[in-house]
């Protein structure tokens, strides 16, 4: 199952490593700087509500600036 979040990220730079961070949790994911969306691919069975938590936190941790609005 495939979501889209808006965020709030200052650079492209700054987007890649967020989506870079986001892969590291269940699913797959890739930012669009440009439209400031993160799409997420989830893993089989996976609950939106229980990985995206996870996947803003590892965001934050590589880019204390951004934001995910789950």
């Amino acid at each position: 199952m495939k979501k889209k979040y808006k965020i709030e990220v200052d650079c492209a730079a700054c987007g890649l490593k967020m989506e870079e961070a986001a892969k590291k949790t269940e699913g797959a994911a890739a930012v669009g700087f440009m439209a400031q969306k993160m799409t997420v691919e989830f893993a089989e069975g996976a609950d939106p509500a229980v990985v995206m938590p996870k996947v803003r936190e590892a965001c934050k941790k590589v880019e204390p600036d951004c934001e995910v609005f789950i």
